[in-house]
């Protein structure tokens, strides 16, 4: 409420003129849904659910400066303001413009001692398995590849793997098959880099294209045989401190994990996904 009290809101509708055409009929206030779509982010609503709040929470009318009786919108204009915010980089400009006019109202400073309750954000941070951290950087990785170079999924996706991948991963706490899985996904892992190598090596130095190998190094090795296979849990990754936990979050691992000498870094690391590194 500090930021009403100090803003008069975060963003002002001319910020979003390029996003919409000059003609047609008026629409509703993209500040307002912008400031919506960060409360409900915040508080993990549904689209139906952060359109009631509108409607009849008094917190979220002060935020948006309604009137008590203003009837709200329909939940659906919350999704089709998503996704004018997924286009280019609008989301990051956004964020951009937001921190400098809170922190030219002195509501952020800079080198300043933030306060949270780090009991609240632990639990929230779910450890992944390494089921899930492989999956999930796989998914990761062919998102990325779907925007930048779509050419490359051609003749490689198939249904099985929309099955696998066509989601954000959330296993149960005692999947079926885990091995037979993480091999599997290893497996596509390789198969993807091997792809992305061969079609358009352009794009190997992508974000969750180098999270994606460097993951598969310190999670796999390649048998006398060939074949993939997932490393020993207990001596065959690389220290806590250096492995990749998540592949949107890589702060606390360090390239020393795919190039430090030990059992984790091995010569018998996956050949094509070391392929341009």
């Amino acid at each position: 409420m500090w930021v009403r009290d100090r803003l008069d809101g975060l963003w002002h509708d001319e910020d979003f003129t390029a996003w919409y055409p000059r003609d047609g009929r008026p629409g509703l206030s993209p500040a307002q849904l912008a400031t919506v779509s960060v409360l409900q982010f915040l508080l993990n609503l549904s689209d139906r659910q952060a359109a009631e709040a509108v409607r009849c929470r008094i917190d979220f009318k002060y935020a948006l400066a309604l009137e008590l009786d203003d009837p709200g919108f329909h939940h659906s204009v919350l999704s089709d303001f998503r996704d004018r915010l997924a286009q280019e980089d609008r989301a990051d400009r956004l964020l951009d413009l937001a921190l400098q006019r809170l922190t030219a109202a002195g509501l952020v400073q800079q080198r300043g001692r933030q306060r949270t309750d780090s009991t609240h954000i632990l639990a929230a941070a779910r450890e992944l398995t390494r089921l899930e951290l492989v999956l999930e950087a796989v998914r990761a990785a062919l998102e990325e590849i779907a925007r930048t170079a779509p050419e490359v999924l051609d003749h490689l996706v198939t249904a099985e793997w929309g099955e696998r991948y066509g989601r954000q991963v959330r296993m149960c706490s005692q999947p079926s098959h885990p091995v037979t899985r993480l091999t599997q996904a290893g497996t596509d892992a390789r198969d993807l880099l091997t792809a992305v190598h061969t079609h358009a090596p352009w794009r190997e130095t992508g974000r969750q294209v180098t999270v994606l190998r460097r993951i598969l190094l310190q999670q796999f090795y390649v048998d006398a045989r060939d074949r993939l296979r997932p490393r020993d849990e207990k001596v065959g990754l690389p220290p806590a401190g250096l492995r990749i936990e998540s592949p949107y979050d890589t702060r606390f691992a360090t390239s020393a994990a795919t190039t430090r000498s030990g059992p984790a870094t091995t010569p018998t690391s996956p050949r094509p996904a070391t392929t341009g590194a």
